[in-house]
């Protein structure tokens, strides 16, 4: 590969990241809400470096994994809870809030890592394919994009601050997300193709009015629970 070439691969590399990152950022951004704000840069690093390894790690076996019958359906069924579970006014973010103790920030980690496992498998196969093999261009053009998800995710974390509904929508995105993942599997992706294509179209925005109904009534059950025993303790 010469460098025009080079560095053609690595600008296609680096407009597939902006395209790719916001939803990584937007994970990020509802994990680190719940966070201390001294903590909330901490976790957006954090969180930013593991979706950078992730798919960096992802496109060199991403062959291997999309292959894998019902890894997709187990992947999506995470990913439907953890959208749910961002929604929820959690003991562990009432805790981190007032202690700021690292439990919160490493928990917080674990669920980026997860949600971002899942959402990568299908979005570095546009990576992969674009480095043409070339694993120095292909960590180049990861390593380009961390500014942009940092940035995304920092953007977000304000916006929610200001908005706090935007909390619902993003939660309903990452229900999308999920079904999309879920439809893909290659256990049912073919049959789902050829005898129920309908689903294709609806069955991630059913997903997505589905976390955030499930997400709203917990929450507010969560909430009627606490008011009662903050007004009457014994």
């Amino acid at each position: 590969m010469d460098t025009s070439d080079f560095m053609i691969a690595l600008l296609q590399i680096i407009w597939i990241d902006i395209l790719l990152s916001g939803d990584n950022a937007l994970v990020i951004a509802l994990a680190c809400r719940s966070l201390p704000p001294k903590q909330q840069k901490i976790g957006v690093f954090l969180g930013t470096a593991a979706a950078i390894v992730l798919r960096v790690l992802f496109a060199v076996i991403i062959a291997y994994l999309l292959a894998i019958p019902y890894l997709k359906i187990i992947g999506g069924a995470l990913l439907f809870w953890i959208a749910i579970k961002l929604m929820l006014p959690t003991e562990e973010e009432e805790q981190a809030e007032h202690a700021g103790t690292s439990a919160g920030l490493w928990g917080v980690v674990r669920t980026i890592v997860i949600a971002d496992a899942v959402m990568s498998l299908d979005n570095v196969i546009a990576i992969a394919a674009a480095s043409h093999g070339n694993t120095v261009l292909l960590i180049l053009g990861l390593a380009i994009s961390i500014p942009l998800i940092v940035f995304g995710s920092t953007l977000i974390l304000k916006a929610i601050e200001r908005l706090p509904a935007l909390v619902y929508a993003g939660a309903g995105l990452l229900g999308y997300i999920a079904a999309e993942v879920i439809l893909t599997d290659p256990s049912i992706h073919s049959h789902v193709t050829e005898s129920l294509p309908v689903l294709t179209g609806t069955a991630p925005f059913v997903a997505a009015l589905g976390v955030m109904t499930a997400g709203f009534l917990m929450a507010r059950n969560i909430n009627r629970r606490r008011a009662v025993v903050e007004t009457d303790p014994a």
